[in-house]
């Protein structure tokens, strides 16, 4: 059974962009994973088709509504749907690669593209949404963040990258950030490629790129190797 995604949004025209290129879309397209959109406002009940209301309690901006939302997931993702239920949100838990692993490992996915102030914490809860963020920040909508998250995870899928060993020594795979990348021509603006690299040793090479990686996570992310 292949990796299956359901976006849940109000911009169904969003996707697959990006997810659609390069060998995510060949992936894609030979069936190693899949891509479903469902419109929100499909879901409402009044002829305007609205989706939000005003915060409880006072204060800007709009909140998806809590019955129109659940009616979207059920219909989507019923109780049997192995599945798990994502929400796009800034305060959600980091996303990560051990995160984006698992969820290659599993069924797939279904996501909820926040927008507004965000989802009335009710449907939160009683659809046991899991909140996952990409980021400390805020974007306009969750249609980037599941773009983002579902890059991270479709490229691990087996068989979309190629190899096993495409990502083995990537950043984050072994608790490092990945050493220097280096390519021909040999030299190039008076920079030549690290003579260990063309050694031919790659015992040598191994142990350089571990220093160096180490090197790298200390001066970058020291919070990696705490």
């Amino acid at each position: 059974m292949s990796f299956s995604a359901e976006i849940i949004t109000l911009f169904p025209d969003l996707f697959p962009g990006p997810l659609g290129a390069s060998v995510l879309g060949r992936g894609l397209a030979d069936g190693l994973w899949s891509l479903g959109t469902t419109q929100l406002r499909d879901f409402a009940t009044d002829r305007h088709r609205t989706v939000d209301d005003t915060p409880a309690g006072g204060g800007a901006g709009m909140v998806l509504k809590p019955d129109i939302l659940a009616r979207a997931i059920d219909a989507v993702s019923p109780a049997s749907d192995p599945r798990p239920r994502i929400l796009m949100s800034p305060r959600g838990a980091p996303l990560t690669q051990g995160r984006a692993r698992a969820l290659a490992l599993g069924p797939g996915a279904v996501i909820i593209c926040g927008r507004f102030e965000g989802v009335d914490q009710r449907v939160i809860d009683g659809r046991a949404l899991e909140e996952i963020s990409i980021g400390d920040y805020v974007l306009a909508g969750g249609e980037v963040a599941a773009m983002v998250l579902l890059e991270a995870v479709v490229r691990l899928i087996p068989g979309v990258l190629g190899g096993a060993d495409s990502h083995a020594e990537e950043s984050f795979e072994n608790g490092l950030l990945e050493y220097p990348q280096y390519t021909r021509p040999q030299g190039w603006e008076g920079a030549e490629i690290p003579p260990v690299l063309v050694s031919g040793d790659h015992k040598r090479i191994q142990q350089w790129r571990h220093e160096q990686s180490l090197a790298l996570t200390r001066l970058r992310r020291p919070d990696l190797l705490a």
